[in-house]
Order: structure tokens, then C-alpha cells, then sequence
């Protein structure tokens, strides 16, 4: 049985809970790009590559959409079109009691339900044969850590992890001031692909690298 099916949330609702709207993006984006509908490109930037892939949900659409130009991982989550799905897909968990007003955190019921079911859906402890379902469902429910152990290629490229940064589990816990340190310590010691300049965003997605295999 498929884990989000049996939880009851989508795997982007789920990381809602657990780790705000970073965590529901960056859910987001893990499954354009095992979709392959994403690539990365300079300073961290994200990029459609094409059509949008048969099955999307309207979250993932909606991210989709707002990558027809390049953006961060930070800007994904500040643009408007992000914010208002997000907005859009606490509704439902608000109505069930998960979030409470005004500020729409989880509840403590929300959270003890987010624990019981990382229990039930350890970290796997490899990569290899893991289905993209499984996949999200273990970035949902353990944050940065899944990141780190199925994705780490992509997750740095994308912004979505810092090199060297400590990870709690279960947690999208990288804060503003570390990613700026570990991104330019990180972008000095990469190879000329990404370029070693921290200013604005120069060309567009694809000239810079795919998501490395992940």
C-alpha cells in the first residue's frame, strides 16, 4: 500500500504539517524533479524543462507554473502563486482540526500524528528501490535528513540542503544566516558548472547541471 494513501494526506500536506511551507515546496519540488519535469541551473536556480507531466496534482501544478522563469527554492516559497496554494491546501487540514488559528500551525494532535506515522515509515535505510512514492513520503515525514541520504546531488543543486549543515530528523531545519555561509563556502568550492559569484541570477535554467542522478 502506498504510505500517503494510507496516511490519509498527500505527501506535500503531510510536510505542511511537519515542516511549514518549506517543507510543502520542497516536497513539491522533489516530485517535479522525479517527474523530470525540473532542472537546476546557476546559484541554485530552478527551471520547467517542458509540458506538464500527466497526473500532476494542483499543488505541484501551481509550483510548476511559477518555474516557467528560474527561481530559488527561497523565492519559490515567497512567490504569490506559491503562497496562495499553500493557503488553499491548509483549508482542508484546518478543517480537521489539524491547524489551529491564527497563524494555521499544527495542532499538538496534528504533530503526535506526524510522529506516529514517521515511526511507522522509518528513514529506508538505502536508496536503491525506493519508489518515487516512497520516496516523497520519506522527505514528507523526515525533512532534511531524507534529503541528505536519497537525493543529496539534487538536494544541494536545488538550495534545498546546505553542504555540512546539520539535519534534525524529521525537520526542514535550515535556517537563513547558515544557508548563506554553507552556499557561498559551498559555491566557491564547486566546479565552474554553477560559477563561483553570488550575485543575481545569470541565464536561464539549463546551463547549468541536471539534477546529478539523484
Amino acid at each position: 500500500m502506498d504510505g500517503a494513501t494510507e496516511i490519509g494526506w498527500e505527501p506535500h500536506e503531510i510536510a505542511l504539517l511537519n515542516g511549514g511551507p518549506r517543507g510543502a515546496v520542497t516536497v513539491a519540488v522533489v516530485a517535479l524533479h522525479l517527474k523530470g519535469a525540473l532542472e537546476t541551473g546557476p546559484r541554485r536556480t530552478l527551471c520547467a524543462t517542458g509540458p506538464e507531466p500527466e497526473g500532476l496534482g494542483p499543488f505541484e501544478g501551481t509550483v510548476l507554473d511559477c518555474l516557467r522563469e528560474p527561481l530559488t527554492a527561497r523565492e519559490l516559497v515567497r512567490h504569490s502563486d506559491v503562497r496562495l496554494a499553500v493557503a488553499l491546501a491548509r483549508i482542508p487540514l484546518a478543517d480537521e482540526g489539524l491547524l489551529r488559528y491564527p497563524r494555521l500551525g499544527p495542532t499538538r494532535g496534528a504533530r503526535r500524528r506526524v510522529e506516529f506515522w514517521r515511526a511507522r515509515h522509518p528513514l529506508p535505510a538505502v536508496r536503491h528501490g525506493l519508489s518515487d512514492e516512497d520516496t516523497l513520503l520519506a522527505v514528507a515525514l523526515h525533512g532534511d535528513v531524507a534529503l541528505r541520504m536519497l537525493l543529496p546531488r539534487f538536494a544541494l543543486r536545488a538550495g534545498l540542503t546546505a553542504p555540512g549543515a546539520p539535519a534534525d530528523r524529521g525537520r526542514f531545519s535550515l535556517g537563513r544566516g547558515r544557508f548563506l555561509r554553507w552556499r557561498d563556502e559551498y559555491e566557491d568550492s564547486v566546479s565552474g558548472d554553477w560559477g563561483a559569484g553570488h550575485g543575481g541570477h545569470s541565464g536561464g535554467c539549463g546551463s547549468g547541471g541536471g539534477g546529478g542522478g539523484d
